[in-house]
């Protein structure tokens, strides 16, 4: 399973989530745009539907924050 979470500083959901996977023992690559304006920019445009952080993708599909994390991971029994 390939997981991308993307992060920023000072954000409790991402703390979170990070948490949930490590609990979970499964690995993610962390991408933290807390400095990247643009590519902050570049991910929202990307998916209007995206306005908060944590924004996080397994095997290629958003699954959203960390809500969608957790219901993403209750659905495939993680």
């Amino acid at each position: 399973m390939n997981i991308i979470i993307y992060t920023k500083s000072n954000c409790p959901n991402c703390v979170s989530a990070k948490q949930l996977l490590k609990a979970k023992g499964l690995k993610y690559e962390e991408r933290d745009l807390t400095n990247d304006i643009v590519k902050q920019a570049e991910l929202f445009a990307a998916y209007p539907a995206a306005r908060q952080m944590p924004q996080i993708f397994i095997d290629g599909q958003r699954v959203g924050g960390l809500a969608g994390l957790q219901e993403a991971l209750k659905q495939l029994g993680l």
